[in-house]
């Protein structure tokens, strides 16, 4: 493996990990993620020839300039600073990468990259950030490593260092080279990422957790679910359906290991609730009789949970309008998102004029609540006076006479408001079919062109038509936006909703018994078009488990988590009383399991031993020196044996060649036959030159000659060059 190869992988890596954390934290603008992620690629890919031209440096020193002024005017006119802040940092590494040239640039590179890694722990911290974070331990330290032998290679080379032969330091060759690092080497750098990670993860835990969000910062565009806005158009929310967005998870409280759960349920989560309707679309115009009220961290909408009570876990991702969906038979909720900004001193869930519940917009994570429901078979009515029934019974001006014939057509001879309401949902079931791409949508009265002409639609035009004929027969009715349902998730054991469960129903007022829902849609078509079996779904499904236990054991974790680690650790040591003590001591004596203990350390003691041992003579053999090299290296010997009995010997930290050349050049009668000498044996020695018999016995018959010249007319020319200087 090539050590300029390997070296440029691993600060490659560190820089694309730290620019995916940005982009995925969901603070970059779509623009700006997709300009960043092209010119990181750019900057990888670009070509080593290039970066030395005088353009390229030329760009490497004002584009950082032209980008610093992009965002101080943006910054000037309003823009918002943390964007534009993790925009530049962003920006600044593609320049770097494209520019860079030694270890200096790659070592900021590499800090960049960090940079990076720390701003998205505070703007994400999401399952992409987790794995990026995995990827840093594992690359960093030896890419670490690599930069500094990079760095001091071209230090050495910039101060006029020179190898064994007396040539420059060859920066490109050992580059080059595949001895410099190997699979040991990066075994062991990437190995030192688990003592790192565990004592992190033991940092991580035991930090007393301070409790509030210090810094929360929205998305720069945050989704928008479709249908639950004040106002919806009647043939505008069909596409949905087939929208695989993750919006909740629900955990019932009912699910065992025993038991299979459903492989799709039914909750009913309402959004938004609607009570006029103009021909066309619907909108909230009333104010609510009665608000929930919130007890602490509990929202008390009818009455308190009891211990009797049916529990829905619910995990809200965030979107716009921050919505809080709830069943609609619900009692009680217990807001479980306790980590909130430090000046933020209201409550997380309020509602609004209408009655709708609805989180803080600071909470940037989303909202996780739990919802008491009551136990099947009981209702708790949800009453509303006379004079606010009122408004659910208003019909637009213009409604078609036919729907009101209809209405009546279809519940003759009832008087229930029970069993008309019953009587329109099976009718409207059986008669109509279920159409995204309703026609309906596009004529004057979508209602009537919906019952009479098309009689194809999607939930809403089942939705209305319900609430409209129950009104004509004076059963007040309203029509509620929600999620319909989920589907669950083998691995995370929760019901995941998403944007294709997106569904409208209808809520008819009962005496005595409140509201009570129903849907009229066909139920073969309750489950969305996003819903499919399969590899996709099976990854999908592991993804969005591992999503969720990331979140809710890391993103999540706070002082309440760690009170609740001390009270099982606490706990277990508890248990351990002086009789389960005193039974332990018996049971792992020193007899028992000491002395098997201490032979099986001399065992593993003795068995490294000899594998190491093997290793250093397998090692030995693989450094083993060919027969002609060594002759040389014997020849080379000699001469030095000569050179110090005429007093001038070679220090050891001067190379052969450096010393020869440096003596001829002082004028010392040796010089010129040492230096020609000390050129034969470099090329035996590194160029791979052969010596024959003949040369061989030359090179010694020469060595010889040089021992035999007379001391005095060294001793004189000493004298000389001593004078000299």
């Amino acid at each position: 493996m090539r050590f300029g190869l390997i070296h440029r992988i691993m600060t490659d890596s560190l820089a694309a990990l730290g620019i995916l954390a940005l982009i995925t934290s969901g603070k970059l603008h779509p623009i700006v993620s997709g300009v960043v992620v092209v010119g990181l690629l750019i900057g990888i890919f670009f070509p080593e020839g290039w970066r030395q031209h005088a353009s390229t440096q030329l760009a490497g020193v004002v584009g950082p300039l032209v980008v610093l002024s992009i965002q101080l005017l943006r910054l000037f006119f309003g823009g918002d600073p943390i964007p534009i802040v993790v925009e530049f940092a962003a920006l600044l590494q593609v320049v770097r990468l494209a520019t860079r040239r030694g270890a200096a640039h790659d070592h900021q590179v590499i800090l960049l990259s960090l940079l990076h890694l720390i701003a998205a722990t505070v703007l994400g911290g999401g399952l992409t950030y987790a794995a990026a974070l995995v990827g840093f331990l594992v690359f960093t330290p030896g890419a670490l490593v690599l930069s500094h032998l990079r760095r001091e290679v071209e230090g050495n080379y910039r101060q006029g260092a020179r190898d064994r032969t007396g040539m420059p330091v060859d920066v490109p060759r050992i580059l080059r080279s595949r001895r410099v690092v190997g699979r040991g080497f990066l075994l062991f750098t990437c190995s030192l990422s688990l003592p790192v990670f565990v004592f992190s993860g033991l940092l991580f835990m035991i930090f007393p957790r301070v409790g509030f969000a210090w810094i929360s910062i929205p998305p720069i565009a945050p989704s928008r679910m479709v249908g639950f806005s004040d106002r919806v158009d009647l043939g505008g929310v069909g596409t949905i359906r087939s929208d695989p967005t993750l919006v909740l998870r629900v955990r019932p409280d009912d699910l065992t290991e025993t038991t299979e759960p459903r492989r799709r349920r039914n909750f009913y989560l309402r959004g938004a609730v609607f009570d006029t309707y103009n021909g066309r679309s619907w909108s909230r115009n009333g104010v609510a009789s009665s608000r929930p009220r919130e007890v602490g961290n509990q929202v008390i909408l009818r009455r308190r949970p009891r211990d009797t009570d049916q529990i829905l876990e619910i995990d809200l991702n965030r979107i716009d309008p921050p919505v809080v969906f709830i069943p609609g038979e619900a009692v009680a909720l217990d807001i479980l998102s306790g980590n909130r900004r430090l000046h933020q001193f209201s409550s997380i869930v309020s509602t609004d004029a209408r009655g709708q519940l609805q989180y803080s917009a600071l909470e940037q994570e989303g909202l996780r609540y739990r919802a008491y429901l009551p136990k099947k078979g009981i209702v708790v009515p949800e009453f509303e006076s006379h004079f606010e029934l009122q408004r659910y019974l208003r019909l637009p001006p213009e409604l078609s006479p036919r729907v009101r014939q209809l209405a009546h057509e279809l519940t003759k001879g009832i008087s229930s408001p029970l069993q008309i309401a019953q009587a329109l949902e099976e009718a409207l079931r059986i008669g109509y079919q279920y159409d995204l791409g309703s026609p309906s949508g596009a004529a004057k009265d979508p209602l009537e062109h919906f019952l009479f002409e098309s009689k194809r639609g999607h939930c809403e035009y089942y939705s209305t038509a319900m609430a409209m004929l129950l009104r004509v027969r004076g059963v007040p009715s309203r029509n509620v936006t929600g999620f319909v349902g989920g589907t669950y998730n083998r691995f995370g054991s929760f019901y995941a909703v998403r944007q294709g469960d997106a569904h409208s129903w209808v809520e008819a007022y009962l005496p005595e018994r409140g509201w009570i829902r129903f849907d009229p849609t066909p139920p073969s078509s309750a489950a969305p078009h996003a819903m499919r079996e399969g590899v996709a779904a099976f990854v999908r499904e592991f993804f969005e488990a591992a999503s969720q236990g990331w979140r809710k054991n890391v993103v999540d974790f706070d002082m309440e988590n760690q009170l609740e680690i001390m009270n099982e650790v606490k706990k277990f040591f508890r248990q351990i009383s002086p009789e389960t003590t005193s039974v332990l001591s018996k049971k792992w004596s020193l007899r028992r399991v000491g002395i098997p203990s201490i032979g099986v350390l001399i065992l593993l003691g003795g068995a490294v031993v000899l594998w190491r041992r093997r290793r250093r003579s397998s090692g030995a053999k693989v450094r083993d020196i060919s027969p002609s090299v060594a002759r040389s290296i014997q020849l080379y010997q000699g001469l030095e044996k000569c050179m110090r009995y005429q007093g001038v010997p070679r220090p050891l930290s001067v190379p052969p060649l450096t010393f020869a050349k440096t003596l001829c050049a002082s004028g010392n009668p040796l010089g010129e036959e040492v230096l020609a000498l000390t050129e034969i044996y470099a090329r035996s020695r590194y160029a791979g030159e052969r010596l024959t018999e003949h040369q061989v016995d030359d090179f010694r018959r020469r060595v010889a000659s040089l021992r035999r010249v007379e001391f005095s007319s060294l001793a004189l020319a000493h004298s000389a060059e001593t004078e000299q200087v």
